[in-house]
């Protein structure tokens, strides 16, 4: 009997991770469902998401406004294939073996929805591109 493959596990890192992470991460698991494993974390992660990115969010359909910044931690980087960075630079450990994709995006920090959605559809475009590579149907 043929055992399913393990379920590629993805990492969105951020300095506060009340932004970008927080939307990479929401639209993996929106649009890749349970065929991914899914965390996001920060360096110095904020006390809550940003609200501009939560209302950004909303406008497509995707509620995230019950997250809450979550610290990184070794332990969520090994238990993750990829790892993707965007603006955390030497804050984010490396370990062999390990995927790491750095995504220069845009910090919705300070900004209000209007600007928040450009950076929005610009994750969702290379978390579809992601979800090809990792998880294809």
């Amino acid at each position: 009997m043929n055992t399913p493959a393990a379920r590629p596990s993805v990492l969105f890192v951020c300095v506060h991770n009340a932004g970008r992470s927080q939307m990479a991460a929401a639209f993996l698991s929106h649009l890749a469902g349970d065929r991914v494993e899914v965390r996001s974390a920060g360096s110095t992660p904020a006390d809550t998401v940003n609200p501009a990115v939560v209302e950004a969010m909303r406008e497509v359909g995707i509620d995230i406004s019950a997250r809450t910044p979550k610290i990184l931690t070794t332990e969520a980087v090994q238990a993750s294939d990829v790892v993707i960075t965007m603006g955390c630079g030497d804050a984010c450990p490396v370990f062999p073996g390990k995927r790491y994709l750095d995504w220069k995006l845009d910090d919705p920090a300070g900004l209000g929805a209007e600007a928040v959605r450009p950076i929005r559809d610009e994750i969702e475009a290379r978390i579809r591109v992601l979800i090809s590579e990792v998880a294809p149907l």
